[in-house]
């Protein structure tokens, strides 16, 4: 087989972020979650009923993230876990097209998105292991931030194919371009938006193909007697390591609370919009369509800044925008704007939104991008994969937090608004333990 040039390793590695960002785009935030909470027809209930969802998946990541991280630093057997977890992502959006309105079940239609997020989520750890194989210490932040911009180009094309001929109007039956959905689907059973599960399923395994194509392990070896047992005593000496690499170990809490935050804005979004604004599946679409492409842009050039000056000014920068994004998010309603009162109808209230949503899709790209390749500098070489599987146990360690205290505090306030207020909180800790985190990490320049 003709030796794979290293530029066709970088954009195979790119295309992973193409083909999985639907999951997150599609499912997770600006059209299944919110049409969730059409078919419940309460926002709190909806709120709460993804956020146990949401959180149940996470538990489980939690729990086998750092294991099959290390076995694969074991065997070395990366792209054969990929191709496994894959297979969960498909089953599991796939699966999504039967939340039908007219015979809704919620269990059904929770485990079938866990088990397709567990399977991108795992998926990650891999791909994203494999990080510091493709450029120089110098040259990763510029090539993570060009992947995660391309997988936002990815989620907006998604996007904007749902949007256009699938999404449509619970009320008119139409998308927002007046088209009734293709190949006979029925607008009655919402069928076009209920697409959004095969079409992400079949946007993965259409475009997963330059990667299972052009990204190889370097070490093809079949894994080693013992290597279960020697995965397992790796990982627990790396854990039991964690306090005495004092920068490493602040640096995965740290992104375990702000990660956890913005997962909050991300998950929270769309539902937040139609609970609170009233808006519809579509209205939700183009908000996404600003956020993601104000994300991919900035994703882009964080990226660049992430090469020149290193990821640790990025992620704090991105963060503290994060802050105020979140302080507004909670001033902006349909009778107020920042603390003064609107008139009835006006559309203010729904362009802070907007605007605010371009804000934090925009600091939100720049630092899950800066966000991979400090953990690149943090981590030890030769255990990578075991390091982000530690990096997705920190993320999905308190995945319930977020869910639960914007429950809680919704519950008691009675405001979706106020209820989710509590991320501003976790964003500050997450900046406050930064303090602890040293630019290239415990060991020696």
């Amino acid at each position: 087989m003709a030796e794979i040039s290293n530029r066709k390793r970088i954009w195979g590695w790119f295309f992973f972020d193409w083909a999985s960002q639907p999951y997150n785009t599609l499912l997770l935030t600006f059209i299944f979650g919110p049409y969730i909470n059409e078919v419940l027809g309460d926002g709190t209930i909806a709120q709460s009923a993804w956020g146990f969802g949401i959180g149940a998946a996470g538990l489980v990541i939690a729990l086998l993230a750092p294991f099959f991280g290390a076995l694969a630093d074991t065997s070395g057997n990366r792209v054969r876990w990929i191709w496994g977890f894959s297979v969960l992502y498909v089953i599991g959006s796939a699966g999504l097209w039967y939340a039908a309105p007219d015979d809704f079940n919620l269990l059904l239609t929770m485990v079938c998105f866990a088990i397709g997020l567990i399977g991108m989520e795992l998926a990650t750890i891999f791909t994203n292991s494999m990080l510091p194989e493709l450029g120089s210490r110098a040259e990763i932040g510029r090539i993570s931030g060009n992947g995660w911009a391309f997988g936002y180009v990815g989620g907006l094309v998604s996007l904007v194919i749902m949007l256009v001929f699938f999404a449509e109007s619970g009320a008119t039956g139409e998308t927002f371009v007046g088209l009734a959905p293709p190949f006979g689907l029925d607008p009655g059973a919402r069928e076009g938006t209920r697409f959004v599960g095969p079409l992400t399923a079949v946007w993965y395994a259409v475009f997963m193909i330059p990667f299972f194509l052009y990204v190889r392990d370097p070490r093809g070896v079949k894994a080693p007697p013992g290597a279960v047992r020697r995965a397992l005593r790796g990982l627990i000496g790396t854990v039991q390591s964690l306090p005495a690499r004092r920068s490493f170990f602040a640096y995965l809490v740290s992104s375990m609370l702000y990660r956890d935050a913005l997962n909050g804005m991300y998950v929270f979004g769309g539902i937040y919009a139609a609970g609170v604004l009233g808006w519809s599946v579509v209205d939700t679409g183009i908000f996404g369509i600003i956020a993601i492409i104000a994300g991919a842009v900035f994703a882009w050039i964080g990226g660049h800044a992430d090469s020149a000056f290193g990821p640790k000014p990025v992620i704090v920068s991105c963060i503290l925008v994060l802050t105020l994004a979140a302080v507004g998010v909670v001033m902006v309603s349909p009778t107020s704007l920042f603390g003064v009162a609107v008139a009835p109808g006006s559309g203010a209230p729904d362009i802070a939104f907007m605007v605010l949503g371009a804000v934090i899709g925009a600091a939100g790209g720049a630092l899950q991008s800066a966000s991979r390749t400090m953990l690149v500098r943090q981590a030890r070489p030769e255990r990578m994969t075991e390091a982000f599987g530690l990096y997705a146990l920190a993320g999905k360690a308190t995945s319930f937090l977020a869910p639960l205290l914007i429950g809680t505090v919704t519950y008691a306030s009675g405001s979706q608004q106020i209820g989710v207020s509590p991320l501003i909180g976790l964003f500050v800790l997450g900046l406050f333990l930064l303090v602890w985190v040293k630019p290239d990490g415990d060991r020696a320049v």
